[in-house]
């Protein structure tokens, strides 16, 4: 009688990686910020009021555990994850160009007024990074991060239109709704799942409670 094999036991199985969650939190406020003049990829450091906006923001975190902090290598937001890392009794934040905010170009310095009147003037924007470009990177930084810290959660202070065109991105184009803005110190929660990010509590993004 020819005797029955036993299935294979060396199969492979694929485990997909725990989520990581990932705190997006805008620095905290600039001279440039309070005049409101666009700043993009120019290198404004931090006012008081934005050291003591990154302190509170860490005082809001630290209700929660934290694995390390994050930053973009502009002043502003390295400076904001430094203070936040600090308070949370972490290293300092390692600092990833991708994060950076979105190139104005010629943009860069003018008040809103100011923007204004040069796109009235000018079909393409000399220096404008495009969106998708921000988003690439944006996204890819975050996904290496997570890779960095499975099934762990993680601070990533960056910038509000970099923050705004993921939320854009993530959502299918549908948020933020109308009125709503990133607001200095504000912390806004996605998740990686695999090798995706997701919202992960994108009602709060609709601007009705802004």
């Amino acid at each position: 009688m020819v005797g029955m094999t036993d299935a294979p036991t060396d199969a492979i199985v694929h485990v997909e990686p725990a989520p990581v969650r990932l705190a997006l939190v805008r620095h905290g406020e600039t001279d440039w910020n309070r005049a409101r003049r666009i700043q993009g990829s120019t290198d404004i450091p931090l006012n008081d009021t934005g050291r003591a906006q990154a302190a509170n923001t860490a005082t809001a975190l630290a209700a929660e555990r934290w694995d390390a902090v994050y930053g973009s290598t502009l002043s502003r937001a390295a400076e904001t994850a430094s203070i936040i890392a600090g308070r949370l009794g972490l290293a300092e934040p390692l600092l990833d160009p991708r994060l950076a905010e979105r190139g104005h170009g010629v943009l860069e310095g003018l008040d809103h007024r100011g923007r204004a009147a040069v796109e009235a003037q000018a079909a393409t924007i000399e220096g404008l990074e495009p969106r998708s470009a921000v988003i690439a990177r944006a996204a890819a930084a975050l996904l290496a991060i997570a890779a960095a810290h499975p099934g762990g959660d993680v601070v990533v202070v960056t910038h509000g239109g970099v923050i705004h065109a993921l939320i854009m991105h993530l959502s299918g184009w549908t948020l933020p709704g109308p009125g709503y803005t990133i607001e200095n110190g504000s912390v806004h929660l996605v998740r990686v799942v695999g090798d995706a990010l997701e919202l992960v509590e994108p009602e709060a993004l609709t601007g009705t409670d802004a």
